[in-house]
C-alpha cells in the first residue's frame, strides 16, 4: 500500500482505539485520534480496576476461544509496557460458581494501558490527537483522481470537517451506531444490533487488612484490595471493589443506591462480611462508585473488520436464485470503513487481540487465527442473516 493511503482515522479514545493506533503504529502508519473527551481513556475505560482472566466453558465456544487467546495476548502487553504496582498486579481469582477453581489472573487498569499504547504509537509514528472533538456524522468523498482512494471525513454537528482519512476506524463502543446507521452507508439497526450495558462498580477506601487473601468471583467480583499508584486522586490509592453490575438496556451513568444494593446482594454470595461492610459503607456515605456503558452485541462477540455495503449485497443476493449460497467473503464492503466495537465486558480481554487482526487484515498480511473465529468477529454477519430473509434490493444510500 503506498504511504498516502497508510493513513488511519481512529475513532475513540478507549481500549479499543488506544489498542488500534498502537497495532498500526508498529506498522509505519500515520494516525489521527479523535474522541470527544478531554483524554483518553474516559468513558467505559476509565474503570478503576478490572479482572484479566480466562472465560472458561466445559466446551470451546467462540467467546472462551477468544479469551484465551486475548488473555495471553493483553498480559504479554502488560508486562511490556505497565509496572506492576502503577497500572495492574499478577493474581489468582477463586471462581466459586460456574467453573470452580482458582485460576491466574490479573488486576488491571485500564486507563494504565490505554496510555501506555498511545504513547508508544506517538513515539513510533506520526499520532495526531484531537480532544473535545464530537464526531456527528461521517461522509464519504470521492476525490477528483479516479485512481485515488475514497476519502472518508468526520464532522462535527455543524459540518465542520474534523479530520480525515482513506481508512476509517469506529471504535467508538456504543457511539458506533450513530455514525454508521443511516447515510452514507445505509446500515440499519438489523445490521448492526449493538445495545448499550450499563455497570456499577462499588467501591471505597480499604482501611484495614483485607477480608480475603485474593479475588473471589460468582455473579460478579469481589476485588478485597488493589493497589495502584496511579488510582490518586481519583480514587484512594488502596481500595476493595464489588461489582460490576451488568444492566441491559440502559444508557445512563448515573450512580445510584439501586445498583450498589445489587452489587450487595451479589457480594453475599460471595462473602457475607463484605457485603456487610459494603452496606455499612453506603449508609455511612462511605461507598464510592463508578458507573459507564459498554456496548455488546446481539450474540455478545465484538465486530472487528471492513463494514458492510449492504445496498450492493442486496443486489448481489437478488441476482442469484440461492441466496444462502452467499457467504461472508462474498459480501461486498464499503473501502476504507471498518469497525473496532462491542467489546462488552471484555474490553481488556479482548481489544488488543482484535485490533492486531484487524491491523493485520489492514496490511493484507496472512492471519494465524482460525478462519471460523474470525468469520465469528466479521461486523457483515448480521447484514448477511437480515438480507438472506429479506432477499429484497434496498435503495442505495446517498455518499458525499
Amino acid at each position: 500500500m503506498p504511504d498516502a493511503r497508510r493513513h488511519a482515522l481512529v475513532i475513540g479514545a478507549g481500549l479499543a482505539g488506544a489498542a488500534i493506533c498502537s497495532a498500526l503504529a508498529r506498522r509505519g502508519w500515520h494516525i489521527t485520534l479523535v474522541d470527544a473527551a478531554e483524554g483518553p481513556a474516559l468513558g467505559a475505560s476509565s474503570l478503576p480496576v478490572g479482572m484479566l482472566s480466562p472465560h472458561v466453558t466445559r466446551s470451546p465456544t467462540p467467546l472462551s476461544r477468544l479469551s484465551a487467546l486475548g488473555v495471553a495476548n493483553t498480559l504479554t502487553e502488560l508486562q511490556r509496557l505497565v509496572p506492576q504496582g502503577a497500572g495492574w498486579q499478577a493474581c489468582e481469582v477463586d471462581n466459586l460458581g460456574h467453573d470452580p477453581g482458582r485460576w491466574p489472573a490479573a488486576l488491571v487498569r485500564p486507563a494504565a494501558l490505554v496510555h501506555a499504547w498511545l504513547e508508544e504509537a506517538g513515539s513510533l509514528t506520526s499520532l495526531d490527537c484531537h480532544w473535545h472533538a464530537p464526531i456527528a456524522h461521517l461522509q464519504a468523498v470521492q476525490p477528483a483522481d479516479p485512481s485515488s482512494p475514497l476519502m472518508w471525513q468526520a464532522r462535527d454537528a455543524q459540518g465542520h470537517l474534523v479530520a480525515q482519512a482513506p481508512v476509517v476506524i469506529v471504535a467508538a463502543a456504543l457511539g458506533s451506531l450513530d455514525l454508521l446507521v443511516g447515510a452514507p452507508t445505509g446500515l440499519t439497526q438489523d445490521d448492526l444490533p449493538l445495545r448499550p450495558v450499563k455497570g456499577q462498580m462499588s467501591l471505597a477506601a480499604l482501611e484495614g487488612p483485607a477480608l480475603a487473601d485474593r479475588p473471589q468471583r460468582n455473579d460478579g467480583v469481589f476485588v478485597p484490595r488493589y493497589e495502584d499508584t496511579g488510582l490518586a486522586p481519583r480514587w484512594p490509592a488502596t481500595l476493595w471493589t464489588m461489582g460490576s453490575t451488568y444492566e441491559r438496556g440502559l444508557g445512563d451513568t448515573r450512580v445510584t443506591a439501586e445498583a450498589h444494593e445489587r452489587n450487595a446482594c451479589s457480594l453475599q454470595a460471595i462473602h457475607p462480611q463484605a457485603a456487610q461492610r459494603l452496606r455499612a459503607a453506603l449508609g455511612h456515605d462511605r461507598l464510592e462508585g463508578w458507573a459507564q456503558v459498554r456496548c455488546a452485541s446481539l450474540d455478545r462477540l465484538p465486530l472487528v473488520g471492513a463494514a458492510p455495503d449492504t445496498q450492493a449485497l442486496a443486489q448481489l443476493m437478488a441476482a442469484r436464485l440461492q441466496r444462502s449460497r452467499v457467504q461472508l467473503v462474498d459480501v461486498p464492503r464499503w473501502p476504507g470503513l471498518h469497525l473496532l466495537s462491542a467489546m462488552g465486558s471484555r474490553g481488556l480481554t479482548l481489544a488488543h487481540w482484535c485490533a492486531e487482526q484487524l491491523a493485520a487484515q489492514l496490511g493484507g498480511e496472512t492471519r494465524s487465527a482460525d478462519a471460523d473465529l474470525l468469520e465469528s468477529l466479521d461486523p457483515a454477519r448480521f447484514a448477511l442473516k437480515a438480507a438472506r430473509r429479506q432477499g429484497a434490493v434496498r435503495a442505495p444510500p446517498t455518499a458525499g
